[in-house]
């Protein structure tokens, strides 16, 4: 099968399983998931499933991805944030639906790596940053929007900060950090108050505090 009808069998399968936000399909039609998997992944690109990257972290499964964000409910007026880069797919595809993505990776050698897919596809509206995904990004607060990527054990206070006050909404998985007991949660923001609904079930590697330090 071709890696075209591989693709278009996957988006098939995401909106029978829920994503119905046709811009959100269309963007993960649009962004070859082939260049951000390993080569030893290659012939599972378009199979629903997270695979693994280095650093020991995830390219989450699309279904995740799609349901994600649709959650966020994204227009291309907005400025979004995203915590835990990794391989840069989950960005790819916000990259497609927003104004500017703003992304925080805490492991250097994957944002560098995912910079170069970024240029290699020709995308100019993601921002990077070396950081810890704890403490947002607040020189470019407020956002609209926050696409958390990692599991945190409660909802980091400094992020839900940096959400515009005039509907800010937040997706992120929340629950224990071995995988067990995780969910996605929307939060949505009005004004200074805040409300919040779970979601789904989800499997996430944690949301590490702090950045890795550089060898010498």
């Amino acid at each position: 099968m071709s890696v075209e009808s591989r693709k278009i069998r996957l988006v098939m399968d995401l909106r029978n399983a829920g994503v119905i936000d046709t811009k959100v399909l269309a963007a993960i039609e649009r962004v070859p998931r082939e260049q951000f998997v390993a080569e030893a992944f290659l012939d599972q690109a378009y199979a629903n499933q997270a695979l693994p990257i280095s650093c020991g972290q995830t390219i989450s499964q699309p279904l995740v991805v799609g349901l994600m964000t649709q959650a966020l409910d994204i227009s291309d007026r907005q400025k979004v944030l995203e915590v835990g880069t990794g391989s840069g797919y989950q960005a790819a595809i916000l990259s497609k639906l927003a104004r500017r993505v703003y992304t925080v990776e805490r492991h250097r050698d994957l944002l560098l790596e995912a910079e170069r897919r970024f240029t290699a596809l020709g995308i100019h509206n993601i921002t990077t940053m070396v950081g810890d995904g704890y403490k947002g990004w607040p020189a470019q607060a407020p956002f609209e929007r926050i696409l958390v990527t990692a599991a945190a054990r409660i909802v980091p206070e400094d992020l839900v900060a940096q959400l515009s006050e005039e509907g800010g909404v937040m997706v992120i998985p929340v629950g224990d950090a071995g995988g067990l007991n995780q969910e996605v949660i929307r939060v949505q923001k009005d004004g200074k108050q805040f409300k919040s609904e779970r979601l789904f079930p989800v499997r996430f590697v944690p949301l590490v505090q702090g950045v890795p330090e550089t060898r010498a």
